[in-house]
């Protein structure tokens, strides 16, 4: 799965919190100057093409939702990365959140500790 533009990410997180919407409703969710009907319409299809969106036809306008969800893209993305800067070493990844203070030794231990209760 590709990883979307920050336009894009914006557009699914409307729809991975509102659920179905029409184009119109879509612009609708964002503040003023609004973004062109158009160009919105241009964006809901490229995302539709890519895979990320579906849609139900209502006569000649479409309903549009989300084809994959939150969770999907979020692991897909992780993996990707972890694959793509990590040489699919999640070890490595953890390491690199050690080093950089981004996660403590502690932090870690407790993590484990919660894994092991599983």
């Amino acid at each position: 799965m590709r990883r979307l533009t920050k336009k894009e990410e914006i557009i699914m997180e409307r729809f991975w919190e509102r659920g179905p919407l029409f184009v119109r409703e879509l612009r609708e969710t964002y503040p003023d100057p609004k973004p062109h009907f158009n160009t919105l319409s241009t964006q809901v299809r490229t995302l539709e093409a890519a895979g990320f969106l579906a849609h139900k036809a209502y006569g000649p306008t479409y309903q549009y939702h989300a084809a994959v969800s939150r969770e999907e893209y979020q692991e897909s993305s992780l993996s990707g990365l972890v694959d793509k800067l990590f040489n699919n070493s999640y070890l490595q990844v953890v390491s690199a959140f050690v080093k950089d203070d981004k996660i403590t030794v502690e932090e870690l231990k407790e993590l484990i500790q919660e894994i092991e209760n599983q």
